[in-house]
């Protein structure tokens, strides 16, 4: 543990985080990847992201948002960072746009409320850390954290991935096209079925581009409810 202080404290200096990160392979990248794999269990990683030191972010974030709803559940979903009222709150996705999501999940059966496995879900973030002025997450930032989301979906084992924007498209499937492009076709992480669309927040600015949210949240339903009678 004193080791994450050490290295978050070294990284302030003699270039910073960014300088860092921008290296392939560099320091804090790998001393990421190394304390999520050592992480056996969703709580051991939860402990281990709330102490780590080494993204500029914690600085300034009141809380670290890891997760809500259950881990149980089939599907996992996965936004790109806290915002001002999750921050507040330490939970995911509770503003405007945490509420339209629930409307959306709720209009496929599912809650992060919900008593039973089958119509429950788990939320996250890319990042647990809000950033200044709600701003997109640096590829910097995103890259640091990246090692905890990944052994984050590895832990969680969910049986689909419901991906909202781009950030969080972009990090998981490792491709540099945006949204648009991406949205309502299958993909896979490591064997598992995932499903770009729009992020909620998008939706209230272009209300529009809920007929298309719509549409891939039935193939994603459609999908689940296949396993499900399969299973």
């Amino acid at each position: 543990r004193s080791g994450l202080r050490d290295a978050g404290g070294a990284a302030g200096g003699g270039g910073g985080v960014r300088g860092l990160c921008a290296e392939e392979g560099g320091a804090i990248h790998g001393l990421c990847a190394a304390i999520a794999a050592a992480c056996g269990t969703l709580e051991a990683l939860r402990a281990a992201v709330a102490e780590f030191e080494g993204c500029a972010l914690k600085k300034g974030a009141r809380s670290t948002v890891f997760a809500d709803g259950n881990p149980l559940a089939r599907l996992m979903v996965i936004g790109e960072a806290p915002g001002r009222e999750e921050d507040q709150a330490g939970l995911p996705f509770v503003g405007r746009s945490g509420r339209l999501l629930d409307l959306m999940l709720a209009a496929i059966g599912l809650s992060r409320k919900a008593a039973e496995v089958k119509d429950s879900v788990y939320i996250s973030n890319v990042l647990p850390w809000r950033p200044p002025g709600n701003r997109e997450p640096s590829s910097d930032e995103v890259a640091m954290m990246a090692p905890f989301l990944f052994r984050h979906v590895e832990l969680k084992a969910p049986e689909a991935i419901l991906l909202l924007g781009s950030p969080a498209t972009r990090t998981v499937l490792g491709t540099s096209q945006g949204i648009a492009r991406m949205r309502g076709k299958w993909a896979e992480w490591r064997g598992i079925p995932v499903m770009p669309t729009w992020h909620p927040a998008a939706l209230l600015r272009d209300p529009a581009k809920k007929r298309e949210a719509w549409a891939d949240l039935l193939m994603l339903s459609a999908r689940l409810e296949g396993e499900g009678r399969g299973a």
